[in-house]
């Protein structure tokens, strides 16, 4: 019988941690384990950090430039006027014969990897991975790496 219980325990805590997701003040994983406890929940940091996983949830910069945790199916699309100065955030792109790295001013890479990710098929990318000031970029074909930077250095010009 406390299977069910702990079992509708985690449901409860999941349910919370989205709510304070998106509530949007918690920017790191030690906020949301103090706002859980607040809320009476006996959680550690690798618990919320498993627990963001099963959420979906990613850390992603929001409209006002603060990295914050957003659920993954409630990510913003950027505004036009936003993408059209992302260019200032690039620092270097260079490739080698599978993958392309993008070097970007620190706290960057994630909101120029969203961008990215938003022209998947015309960039002709299978998706992105970003750090802090370094994005991983895929391209669909190894053979296109070329075609690819061109494409996204005309994108953030």
């Amino acid at each position: 019988m406390p299977e069910v219980v702990e079992r509708n325990e985690t449901q409860e805590r999941l349910k919370t941690l989205k709510e304070l997701i998106r509530e949007g003040e918690a920017t790191t994983q030690d906020d949301l384990v103090k706002a859980l406890r607040k809320k009476k929940f006996d959680v550690t940091q690798s618990t919320v950090s498993r627990d963001l996983r099963r959420v979906g949830a990613v850390r992603s910069n929001n409209l006002e430039g603060d990295i914050v945790y957003l659920l993954a199916d409630e990510r913003q699309v950027l505004p036009p006027e936003v993408s059209e100065d992302l260019g200032v955030l690039v620092r270097d792109i260079e490739a080698n014969e599978s993958l392309i790295v993008m070097h970007t001013t620190a706290g960057a890479a994630s909101l120029v990897a969203r961008y990215l990710d938003s022209m998947r098929s015309y960039l002709e990318i299978l998706g992105t991975l970003a750090g802090d000031d370094c994005i991983f970029i895929v391209p669909v074909s190894t053979k296109k790496i070329s075609g690819v930077m061109k494409r996204i250095r005309e994108e953030l010009e």
